[in-house]
């Protein structure tokens, strides 16, 4: 199955070289798992902030049992300041 990953902010250096808009295609395995698409990026855990599939929000404890399906989009933030 095909999940996009859109990683954001500092996470953005964490992509394949040559990906473009804070994007990547990758293929996963029927029934993949949340933590086991995002293991090959090497996010250190603390980084992970915010990750959301298709807009809604998945929680810490929740990200490796969450499951994907085909088409999915996978999208993580890490903390930001601001004021």
């Amino acid at each position: 199955m095909l999940v996009t990953v859109k990683l954001y902010a500092t996470l953005g250096d964490y992509l394949p070289a040559g990906s473009r808009n804070n994007r990547v295609d990758v293929e996963a395995p029927e029934g993949a798992i949340v933590s086991a698409v995002l293991a090959p990026f090497a996010l250190p855990p603390k980084l992970t902030h915010l990750v959301l599939v298709n807009g809604t929000f998945v929680a810490p404890e929740e990200r490796a049992t969450r499951m994907l399906k085909d088409g999915d989009t996978l999208a993580v933030w890490p903390p930001i300041a601001g004021g």
